[in-house]
């Protein structure tokens, strides 16, 4: 009997402790009705365990220069992904991903308009080393381009800052 209560309290603290982890983060801050597209410059990745994210500095639509704030300092999106372990089995590394690489991002933006937002599934394009896409276009589009995870979202907006 004793046996029996110490493996259903094991059982309900387990599961007590997939709730929790399920349940660490809301997805309110970002607006799932707005599939968007970043194309930019990666400048740093943070491979943490609960999000793997990456830092692009925005690029132009003609894909010729990086978008700066009114300081002249470039804008910074941060993008939020599943999991390191997760995103890895999809290729997604800082080895395949290094700094300077030019990439597309889909992802959901975050509803108080500043430059981030979550991936939630959608997929992320690498262009060819030095390649940036045509203007308009994103990295699915480069010949040489990598895809990782989903394909880009089709048809969606361009990401833009809206915040002050």
């Amino acid at each position: 009997m004793i046996k029996k209560a110490i493996k259903n309290t094991a059982f309900a603290l387990m599961a007590a402790g997939i709730t929790s982890v399920q349940a660490h983060h809301s997805f309110g801050m970002y607006d799932l009705t707005k599939p968007t597209v970043i194309t930019g410059v990666l400048v740093r990745t943070n491979p943490d365990a609960f999000h793997y994210q990456m830092f692009l500095a925005q690029l132009d639509a003609d894909r010729k220069k990086v978008v700066r704030d009114k300081d002249g300092k470039p804008v910074i999106w941060v993008i939020e992904l599943e999991g390191a372990a997760k995103v890895a089995s999809e290729g997604i590394t800082d080895k395949n991903f290094p700094a300077g690489s030019i990439v597309s991002a889909g992802f959901f933006p975050l509803r108080n308009g500043n430059p981030g937002g979550a991936r939630v599934g959608l997929g992320i394009s690498k262009c060819p080393e030095k390649t940036p896409p045509s203007a308009g276009k994103h990295c699915d589009s480069v010949e040489g381009g990598q895809q990782f995870g989903n394909k880009l979202p089709a048809g969606t907006e361009e990401a833009k800052v809206t915040s002050n």
